[in-house]
């Protein structure tokens, strides 16, 4: 019988092929560069046509984030669209720790990663589609240490500034699918909820902060190995220019109302964080995000207020973070939303878990919800 062949060389491509014996292999993932970091992963199988495959992903303990691996399900394609979750389970005490995974492909070629991916590719061909669009203008703010560009999408014609920022960690790549589904509504002429969003805001949409992490298969840094979520006090052009580029931006449009979009490992559920803690902390701003989360409860089943951070203490907040710098430095209402890598439990989909879909779908219950905040 001859071996599955497993290849990860290729955009936001991750795994260690330790070694292949017929279907079954043992891997491994690769840290991002100059980090300690590790936990995405995305590789294609090869010579895999109706045969029944293991995968074991070994060291898994020593990840960044281990909390996050009971219960998961690895994502699944077979022709890079559709993706569903294969039969995982997870052993702490065999290899280091090793997420076991079952699948039988109809085809040769099946891909496999933590999550459903979200290419350089698809970023281009959103970012075009979208200055397409009348009233869109496009801006670079910057580049990354790579050279990459610092995409930005401005439209709407009111006075209320909303940045809309997603990626900063490049591994929680369903922040770019929740983006791709603000844009897709917010350049939609026949969305009356959209219309009048575009009536009110300023938009400031950056789908992909960091465009080296996600081209290179990190979890969670940029290119020199910066988790660009920690920068935002003091970012510097030759370690985290895209934090600089884009707080400058920032600072030259003020801002109103801020969501940084994200992942979360561990929790299985869709959730706020907010910037409690921050030294000008008002009760009138705080209840001001209270009810935006209220509001976006209200209206989704797929959001939900129970399951969380614990907020920061009086004068505790880390202000390196985007949600407390901007709410601190701006006075704006801002929150960190984050998307689960396994399911939203209280409203559970066994066949894909939490996925592209519905990421696009709560981004246009988000979007609900903030023209709901603005005129109650």
């Amino acid at each position: 019988m001859t071996d599955i062949h497993i290849n990860a060389a290729f955009d936001s491509g991750n795994i260690e092929v330790l070694s292949t014996d017929g279907t079954n292999a043992r891997l491994a993932i690769r840290k991002d560069r100059d980090s300690e970091f590790a936990q995405w992963f995305h590789f294609r199988v090869s010579n895999c046509a109706g045969r029944q495959i293991e995968l074991k992903i070994t060291g898994m303990e020593a990840t960044a984030y281990p909390q996050g691996w009971p219960g998961y399900q690895a994502c699944v394609s077979e022709d890079r669209q559709y993706w569903g979750r294969a039969h995982s389970s997870y052993d702490k005490g065999e290899d280091g720790g090793t997420l076991t995974i079952h699948f039988a492909p109809s085809a040769d070629l099946a891909w496999f990663a933590y999550f459903a991916p979200y290419s350089m590719e698809r970023h281009d061909d959103l970012v075009a589609e979208a200055a397409l669009f009348e009233g869109v203008r496009h801006r670079t703010l910057g580049h990354s240490l790579d050279g990459r560009s610092i995409d930005c999408l401005e439209l709407g014609e009111g006075d209320k500034q909303v940045w809309l920022y997603a990626r900063q960690h490049p591994g929680e790549s369903m922040a770019q699918w929740w983006a791709e589904g603000a844009l897709d509504m917010l350049c939609d002429d026949s969305d009356p909820i959209a219309r009048r969003l575009r009536q009110l805001c300023r938009f400031h949409i950056v789908p992909n902060c960091n465009p080296d992490g996600s081209f290179r298969g990190h979890l969670r840094t940029n290119a020199a190995g910066v988790n660009l979520n920690r920068e935002w006090h003091t970012p510097t052009a030759d370690r985290s220019p895209e934090v600089l580029a884009i707080r400058n931006a920032m600072d030259a449009s003020g801002v109103d109302f801020a969501m940084d979009v994200h992942g979360d490992e561990a929790i299985a559920a869709n959730f706020l964080a907010g910037f409690e803690g921050i030294p000008s902390w008002t009760d009138e701003l705080g209840a001001s995000y209270d009810r935006y989360r209220s509001i976006l409860q209200r209206r989704t089943p797929d959001f939900q207020i129970r399951l969380g951070y614990p907020p920061a203490r009086p004068g505790n907040a880390n202000l390196s973070m985007s949600t407390n710098q901007v709410a601190e430095r701006f006075g704006a209402c801002a929150m960190t939303l984050e998307m689960p890598f396994k399911d939203h439990d209280p409203m559970p989909d066994a066949e894909q878990g939490w996925s592209p879909e519905r990421c696009k779908l709560l981004a246009r219950d988000c979007m609900g919800a903030l023209l709901e905040w603005l005129e109650g």
